[in-house]
């Protein structure tokens, strides 16, 4: 269906959703939280329809699965305030870390949406163990999230063959997400021997297997 991907289908809801949140804020509209949810979630639906009819249209999965996050986290405003307050922020990131997860999925050479994927749950992921452990030192949790996003593009299927370059910044965030940690818990004086006796058996081991 043409219509749904025409500029003047999209101005309109643009210019829509204007008028009603100018109404809104001029209180000549007296609507809730819950019209918000299902005018959202509507507009979510037009953007995944737009990839279902298409798979060419992977794009439309980031505002789509993006507005159904949102109309999510407005509901559970509505029917469940403590859990909007604690969650929401983790699952608006997850939905949209969720859409770069899909786009890898339908197709192979998009192999790129793994890092976006990556990055978004990991902040998610922050989050979340920020309200689970208040005190948490999350920037080791981030380079360690990171580390195993580039280690997924290392290792996960495409079109292009091997990424073997991808193994260097999951290495090099995999060390600075130990270190933060590490200092975190005051325990780098124990990392940085055990890192050090295992780099070098690894170049002995590297020796031998040359042999």
């Amino acid at each position: 269906m043409k219509w749904l991907e025409s500029r003047i289908l999209w101005g309109s809801l643009l210019i829509l959703s204007g008028v009603l949140f100018l109404l809104q804020n001029l209180g000549l509209l007296p609507v809730g939280n819950l019209f918000w949810m299902i005018l959202i979630g509507l507009g979510g639906a037009i953007f995944l329809s737009i990839f279902f009819q298409n798979r060419l249209n992977w794009w439309a999965l980031i505002p789509g699965l993006t507005l159904f996050s949102i109309a999510l986290v407005i509901g559970l405003g509505v029917f469940a305030p403590r859990l909007a307050d604690r969650w929401g922020g983790s699952l608006v990131l997850g939905g949209i870390g969720l859409s770069f997860a899909l786009i890898y999925l339908v197709e192979r050479q998009h192999w790129w949406a793994i890092i976006p994927f990556g990055v978004l749950f990991t902040l998610a992921s922050m989050v979340a163990l920020d309200e689970l452990f208040p005190g948490l030192e999350t920037p080791g949790v981030f380079f360690l999230g990171l580390s195993a996003t580039f280690a997924l593009v290392a290792v996960l299927p495409n079109t292009q063959g091997e990424l073997r370059w991808a193994w260097i910044p999951a290495a090099i965030l995999l060390v600075m997400g130990v270190v933060f940690m590490a200092a975190a818990g005051e325990m780098l004086a124990y990392i940085w021997p055990a890192a050090l006796i295992l780099a070098g058996l690894f170049l002995i081991y590297r020796a031998f297997r040359g042999r």
